[in-house]
């Protein structure tokens, strides 16, 4: 075997590397799924407010000796719950209300951070430990994967109503309330399992670019999905392999990959558009 074969399948051979792989794109199908339905309700901000909003919950979990995911879920449902609440009995609009409560909550939990003696590092926390998985992790990941897919794909033609229009939802009889909920919880419960992946900051880019992009590219909601988990696994599997080779962080290169596909697929869009419009005035 010559030496660039054996240092090209060197990352598939390393523990830490394979454990990067596997929980990374375990937790990319959910959110890139969910990135769907955020992206046509209008609520990608809601995925910044709950990946911010969850670091006081971890904070408050490690002082009582529970399950950092535990905690996290918490204070992510207690932030989507409130910013509901609010929305639905004040005249302030939704993206208002999500910048005041996510931006309280992320700086109640740094405050709480600052004061409580932790050995948890603050950048595992912010920016994930991709390269420090543990195989509880795996096994932790792996449900939340899970129940997400399984919700989401059940229930994806009522989400899919709800999305576009909750009041036509409503009148034929959806549980309108029960699809409002169940998508928040399960958007707490997806950035849950990000945490230790991709951690509170950069989660966000893959809870809405995959999404976006799907949009640009596509005109039917499956094929959007299907377009959309083609993304987020394939931009998670090159980034994880890339950040092996240039000496950096893997959930920054996946970002940055994302981002990248998400130009290239605006400017196929706007090339199109320029080309249709000059087609139909000849």
């Amino acid at each position: 075997m010559s030496e660039t074969l054996q240092l090209a399948i060197l990352p598939f051979q390393l523990p830490f590397m394979q454990y990067a792989f596997l929980v990374t794109m375990m937790i990319a199908v959910p959110m890139a799924m969910l990135s769907c339905f955020l992206v046509l309700k209008g609520w990608s901000l809601m995925g910044d407010a709950v990946s911010h909003a969850i670091l006081p919950g971890v904070v408050l979990a490690y002082m009582v000796s529970l399950p950092l995911s535990l905690g996290a879920f918490a204070a992510g449902l207690t932030c989507s719950l409130a910013a509901g609440y609010l929305k639905e009995n004040s005249r302030i609009k939704e993206d208002t209300v999500l910048g005041i409560v996510f931006s309280g909550m992320f700086g109640l939990g740094l405050v709480m951070f600052v004061a409580v003696q932790s050995d948890v590092h603050l950048d595992h926390i912010l920016f994930g430990d991709m390269l420090g998985i543990a195989p509880s992790d795996i096994l932790e990941t792996g449900l939340i994967a899970l129940a997400s897919v399984l919700f989401l794909g059940i229930l994806r033609k009522d989400l899919l109503v709800h999305a576009f229009d909750a009041q036509h939802a409503r009148a034929i009889g959806l549980p309108v309330r029960l699809l409002h909920y169940g998508l928040l919880a399960v958007l707490s419960l997806t950035v849950v399992g990000a945490l230790t992946a991709v951690g509170i900051i950069l989660s966000v880019a893959i809870l809405v670019a995959p999404g976006a992009i799907a949009f640009l590219l596509t005109r039917r909601f499956h094929t959007m999905l299907l377009t959309a988990i083609g993304v987020a696994l394939g931009c998670s599997f090159l980034g994880i392999y890339l950040s092996f080779f240039i000496d950096s962080a893997p959930a920054p290169t996946i970002v940055l990959l994302m981002t990248g596909v998400f130009i290239v697929a605006f400017m196929q869009t706007v090339i199109v558009a320029r080309h249709k419009h000059t087609t139909s005035i000849a």
